[in-house]
């Protein structure tokens, strides 16, 4: 089985981090492949780059040329699932929903802990549209710009962890939720600090997209994820239109 992870910012260090918390969650015998798109933002933090990078990392899955099985969206709260469901024939799935569901099966109620407070709007829309807001006690933000995860990772667990003991001691959170993909890592030190389960969004999202392929499923083609019309796509790197059904 071979798993695309897909980081959703052009930061390699990132790339690195996420396809090194992939490969601790996958199975004996699942590659992993991790993906960096070639153009977008060094970091999302708001709609504008959100949008950008669920273009880039379409254009980028599309020029992917071996086959695969699954496809992993390794970004909390960002754009591009729905439309990598459409023009992938292979389950795809998405670290906010994957973490939130994981997260259903320990506790009550979860809480996400992510960086910066704009993001908390996008994180919100994504739960909601999945169908989870109501199992979410809330979303803090840790006021830790994305990329100081790579720069300055001890300085920004702190306020991480505080913002995780809020949402248990003050939201009445059960289990926390890393809100970010960079934030692959992290979860073993915060789970000792808490004593709570801490659910990585990239590990639950690999053992999902295992399990679906093992399973034999993927996303439906009946109306909302049905493959895009025939027409030319123009990207900026000059790739070819994107083709409709890329996978295994």
């Amino acid at each position: 089985m071979r798993l695309l992870v897909v980081n959703v910012n052009t930061t390699e260090a990132m790339t690195a981090e996420i396809d090194r918390a992939a490969r601790l969650a996958a199975s004996p015998g699942t590659e992993i492949v991790a993906l960096t798109p070639d153009f977008g933002p060094a970091s999302v933090e708001g709609n504008y780059e959100s949008l950008v990078a669920g273009v880039a990392m379409c254009e980028r899955v599309a020029r992917y040329d071996q086959p695969y099985d699954g496809v992993v969206l390794a970004g909390y709260g960002d754009h591009g699932r729905e439309a990598l469901q459409e023009i992938c024939s292979v389950p795809v799935i998405d670290i906010t929903e994957a973490s939130a569901m994981t997260a259903m099966l320990l506790g009550h109620r979860f809480g996400v802990v992510t960086t910066l407070d704009r993001t908390v709007p996008l994180i919100h829309d994504r739960l909601l549209v999945a169908g989870l807001t109501a199992r979410c006690a809330g979303i803090r933000a840790a006021d830790v710009p994305v990329l100081a995860l790579e720069n300055a990772p001890e300085a920004s667990l702190d306020p991480i962890v505080e913002q995780a003991r809020l949402l248990v001691e003050q939201d009445r959170a059960e289990v926390i939720c890393l809100g970010c993909g960079g934030m692959a890592g992290l979860a073993d030190r915060i789970r000792d600090e808490l004593s709570v389960p801490v659910v990585d969004g990239v590990a639950s999202a690999v053992a999902q997209a295992e399990s679906l392929v093992r399973l034999g499923l993927t996303t439906s083609r009946v109306r909302t994820f049905a493959a895009p019309l025939p027409k030319h796509v123009t990207f900026p790197s000059g790739a070819p239109a994107l083709r409709a059904g890329v996978g295994a």
